[in-house]
C-alpha cells in the first residue's frame, strides 16, 4: 500500500486536543513545532496546507485552573476564549521560524450552512492559500451553541476538506489508527491497514469515546472520513507522535489507516448540500421513489412523497429518508413546507390545480441534490 497522501497537492491536517496539550498539561510547544517543520516542506513539495486544530478549550481549561471538562456551555466558551489566544500564538510562533505566515479562522456550522456565508468563507481560504498563508481553522467555540456546533474537530476536518475540495483529509491522534475490536480488551484485535472510507463495518470496529480532554473518538474519525469522502477526498488516521509522519506520508510511506474515497469529487453547490449537518426539514419517500432517486438518478416528484417533517421554505435545504427514516439524500426544495404537504403524494401536473401556480414539476430537482 502507498499513501495516497503523495499524490495529493492540498490537503487538511487536522491535530487533536490531546496531542496538542500533551494530554491536557499545557500546549506542547516541542510537538507544534515539529509539525510546523514538516508542514514547511510539505509546502515546499507544492502541497497546499490547511491545519485544522483542536486545544483551545483544553489550554483555557489548564490556565483557568479546572482539573476536568466543564460540562456548562458558558464555561466551555470562557475557556476557549482564553486557550485560543496561547493556541494562536503558538502557531504563529512556530511557523514564523520557517518564513510561513499564519491566519486564524474560526467556524460554526451556521458558516457552512448558510449558502452566502459558505461562499465567503470558501473564497477567504482560497485567497489565504493563493498567497502562501497556511490557514488554522478551528471551531469557534466561544459563540457556538448546541444548535450549530460541529460536535468534535475530526467532523470539521471532513467538512472544511469538502469546502476546499482537498485532495486528502489527515487526522493526527493518539491512536495509531483502526483495529477490528478494541486492542486494550481484544488481544485478537488486529490493525486495519487500508480500507474503503463509508464501509459499514468500519462504525461496528470503531465505538468508543474520546479522552477526558477532547471529545472525538475513533468513531467520530471513521464518520468523518466517511463524510470526506462524499467529496473524493481520502482519509489517513495516524499517530500524531509518529517520527516525521507527515513528511513520511508525503513520501508515499503507509502508516496509520488509509481510509480511501470511491466517489469523484462533487461540484461546490453539490459539496454545500453534503456539508449540512441540520436541514430545515425531512420529506419520507416510498420505495419507489427511493428507487428512483438512488438507482436511476432521477428527480424528486410530489407523488413521492409520504410525509413530510419541519418549516422549511422554498430554496431552504432539506433531508429525504426512507420509510424507516434513514437518511438517504440532501437537496434544495423548490416548495415551503406548507405546500409540500399539499401536494404530496399528487401528480406534479395537479400542482397547479392545488395551489394555484406551479414553481417547477418536481420538489427536489436532481441537478439540486446529494446523495448521502
Amino acid at each position: 500500500m502507498n499513501s495516497v497522501i503523495q499524490n495529493s497537492k492540498r490537503l487538511v491536517i487536522k491535530v487533536g486536543s490531546s496531542l496538542v496539550t500533551n494530554d491536557g498539561k499545557g500546549l506542547d510547544h516541542a510537538a507544534i513545532a515539529k509539525w510546523a517543520v514538516q508542514i514547511a516542506q510539505l509546502r515546499q513539495l507544492g502541497k497546499e496546507v490547511v491545519l485544522v486544530s483542536s486545544g483551545a478549550i483544553a489550554e483555557g481549561m489548564q490556565r483557568l485552573g479546572f482539573d476536568k471538562r466543564p460540562t456548562g456551555i458558558h464555561e466551555l466558551q470562557a475557556c476557549a476564549a482564553v486557550g485560543q489566544m496561547g493556541l494562536a500564538q503558538i502557531y504563529e510562533t512556530s511557523f514564523r521560524a520557517h518564513d510561513l505566515r499564519t491566519a486564524q479562522v474560526l467556524l460554526t456550522h451556521a458558516d457552512l450552512a448558510d449558502r452566502e456565508r459558505y461562499l465567503n468563507a470558501r473564497s477567504t481560504l482560497f485567497t489565504l492559500l493563493r498567497l502562501g498563508v497556511v490557514p488554522i481553522i478551528n471551531e469557534n467555540d466561544t459563540v457556538v451553541t448546541d444548535e450549530i456546533k460541529f460536535g468534535d474537530n475530526d467532523t470539521l476536518g471532513a467538512l472544511v476538506a469538502n469546502l476546499l475540495e482537498a485532495d486528502s483529509l489527515i487526522i493526527l491522534t493518539d491512536q495509531r489508527g483502526l483495529y477490528t475490536a478494541d486492542p486494550r480488551k481484544d488481544p485478537a484485535a488486529q490493525f486495519v491497514h487500508e480500507a474503503k472510507a463509508g464501509d459499514a463495518a468500519l462504525e461496528a470496529m470503531a465505538g468508543g469515546a474520546g479522552s477526558s480532554i477532547g471529545r472525538g473518538g475513533m468513531l467520530t474519525k471513521i464518520l468523518a472520513a466517511k463524510r470526506a469522502a462524499t467529496s473524493g477526498a481520502h482519509t489517513v488516521i495516524a499517530w500524531g507522535r509518529e517520527d516525521r509522519v507527515l513528511t513520511r506520508l508525503a513520501g508515499g510511506e503507509a502508516i496509520g489507516t488509509q481510509l480511501t474515497a470511491q466517489t469523484a469529487q462533487l461540484t461546490a453547490r453539490k459539496q454545500w448540500m453534503a456539508d449540512h449537518l441540520q436541514t430545515a426539514g425531512t420529506v419520507a419517500l416510498d420505495a419507489g421513489a427511493v428507487q428512483k432517486l438512488t438507482t436511476e438518478g432521477k428527480s424528486l416528484l410530489p407523488i413521492g412523497v409520504i410525509a413530510v417533517s419541519g418549516d422549511f421554505g422554498r430554496g431552504d435545504i432539506i433531508t429525504c429518508t426512507d420509510e424507516s427514516g434513514r437518511a438517504i439524500a440532501r437537496g434544495m426544495s423548490n416548495y415551503a413546507s406548507s405546500e409540500a404537504r399539499r401536494i404530496m403524494r399528487h401528480a406534479s401536473s395537479e400542482i397547479a390545480a392545488i395551489l394555484g401556480f406551479v414553481e417547477e414539476p418536481e420538489l427536489i430537482h436532481r441537478d439540486n441534490m446529494v446523495l448521502i
